[in-house]
């Protein structure tokens, strides 16, 4: 299991524009979508029998979409820790992500702002095969505490 890497407080006045988040890796196998599919209820044939997979003219069988989103979640839970609130999260899927690949959910800083009285981050997102491939492209937008308050 890997180990927890809550920031114990992520103030927004310590982020700037253009920062990396810290990645999230993970390879993906059978075990890893046996596990989501019980929590999420979402057995589907073509990402547990490499039969199924194949009739459905892919090369085996390929994890859940909604995965790589939870992916994006881990990661951004990780970044803001307990300080902070992950408020948006919109992805598309572009490709597939097959078994024993290496997805790294990634982050980059776009924008910091405030609205409304609260102090925003949003960020360009995403989660890439161990090809460099980005596979779930997208947005985040997440809440953090300021030291002013």
């Amino acid at each position: 299991m890997p180990e927890l890497k809550h920031a114990v407080n992520l103030w927004w006045e310590d982020v700037r524009e253009g920062q990396q988040v810290p990645a999230y890796v993970r390879v993906t196998d059978l075990m890893n979508w046996n596990r989501y599919a019980a929590v999420n209820d979402e057995f589907i044939p073509f990402h547990m029998d490499n039969d199924a997979a194949l009739a459905a003219k892919q090369p085996g069988v390929f994890g859940m979409g909604n995965l790589r989103w939870a992916y994006i979640h881990n990661m951004l839970h990780d970044w803001v820790g307990e300080s902070g609130d992950v408020v948006a999260v919109d992805l598309r899927y572009t490709g597939l992500n097959f078994k024993n690949d290496t997805l790294t959910a990634r982050g980059k800083v776009t924008r910091k702002y405030v609205e409304k009285g609260e102090h925003l981050v949003d960020l360009e997102v995403g989660v890439d095969n161990q090809k460099g491939e980005n596979t779930a492209p997208g947005q985040a937008t997440v809440r953090l505490p300021a030291r002013g308050g």
